[in-house]
């Protein structure tokens, strides 16, 4: 779907009357602009329309309305940590992408955590598996229930800090500084992970922070919490994508791109490192990475090939995967960047879930025999 569509194609599309879509435009749900062609006609945002598209087919009955929410459906927490809208990923009111052109991960942790200076993750032993780590946090840590703010945002920067040991980082300073020193980074390479970061740190309720907010509203500690993150972050399904995305680019270069790409479609499978249901006109945040790094060639074969081929932009896993290669990175660094960034994401979540106070317990939709 384009990215504005003239007022026919929208009435085509939904099947209404105009004043049916005037009204979609007077509540917000359809953002319209001027056609620059001729101002006196107007367009409606493509995606917009998407989305109403999908409710309508859906349908309102409850079941349905409940099943769908759970798969790229309606919003079903509220929030006001992060969302993604009109194709841009949005940390508390401010495009993500901006903030990574200009802050380090400390300073958008104090954004998400509501903190008036930038948070301080403090020095931990390197090494180690971050699932045993956290583990051993989890063992000691105390209920989510009745403490304050302040001591959750301790233990927040001690998860933050526990992850990022277990990938290498080590000393003081800045995360983006501790893990380029253990790394071996050049200036370029530090720049890219510090906006990789960033760009990491929140992505609204995926999977991992749906866990996160679960266990957090059972009131679990804070490392119980970002444990059920991590392993929920840990599925081929959810932070495996990096991973499936070497797997895809291996046999492009052993049998040729269009071979790989066809035998991937033929599983059944989306393409790993291509498109998302969020960004129907591409990943903001592989657009942000990419414009300060050219992928080797033998990524640059796949994504020309998957472009001609399916007309799918590059994602994220993609971006992460092009400056893991460029810059020799250990490997399941891309994964390692993902769980650090996102345990900043999980603990603001951690945090506004204590203060609602409600539990989180959907019903489910018994289909067995009575």
């Amino acid at each position: 779907m384009r990215e504005w569509m003239t007022r026919e194609e929208v009435l085509a599309k939904l099947g209404v009357r105009s004043q049916t879509l005037y009204a979609y435009v007077s509540r917000g749900r359809i953002e319209r602009r001027a056609d620059p062609a001729d101002p006196r006609c107007s367009l409606y945002r493509g995606d917009d329309i998407l989305a109403l598209a999908d409710r309508r087919a859906r349908g309102r009955r409850q079941t349905s309305v409940a099943a769908s929410t759970l798969a790229w459906g309606e919003p079903v927490i509220p929030t006001a940590i992060a969302t993604v809208s009109h194709g841009e990923l949005i940390y508390r009111g401010q495009p993500a992408t901006a903030l990574a052109a200009r802050m380090r991960l400390e300073e958008v942790a104090a954004l998400l955590w509501e903190q008036p200076d930038a948070v301080v993750f403090p020095e931990v032993p390197s090494g180690g598996d971050p699932f045993r780590a956290l583990a051993a946090l989890a063992g000691t840590a105390r209920s989510l229930l009745g403490r304050p703010a302040a001591k959750l945002v301790n233990e927040g920067a001690i998860c933050v800090a526990t992850m990022a040991s277990a990938f290498g980082a080590a000393g003081t300073g800045s995360i983006h500084k501790r893990l380029s020193a253990a790394w071996n980074l050049d200036t370029a390479g530090e720049e890219l992970i510090r906006q990789t970061l960033i760009l990491l740190a929140d992505h609204e309720l995926n999977p991992s922070t749906f866990a996160v907010r679960v266990a957090a509203s059972t009131g679990a500690g804070m490392p119980a919490c970002v444990l059920a993150g991590l392993a929920t972050l840990s599925g081929p399904k959810h932070g495996g994508a990096g991973a499936a995305l070497e797997s895809f680019l291996a046999e492009a270069i052993n049998m040729g791109a269009d071979a790989a790409i066809e035998r991937w479609l033929a599983t059944g499978r989306g393409l790993p490192g291509f498109g998302h249901p969020l960004y129907p006109y591409g990943d903001p945040r592989a657009r942000a990475l990419l414009a300060h790094i050219e992928p080797d060639d033998e990524l640059v074969t796949l994504r020309d090939a998957v472009g001609d081929m399916l007309e799918l932009p590059p994602n994220i896993d993609f971006a992460l995967l092009a400056i893991a290669r460029r810059h020799s990175l250990p490997p399941r660094s891309g994964f390692g960047l993902f769980a650090i960034a996102r345990t900043v994401g999980w603990v603001a979540h951690v945090m506004e879930q204590a203060s609602a106070g409600t539990i989180i317990r959907p019903r489910a939709r018994y289909t067995g025999t009575n």
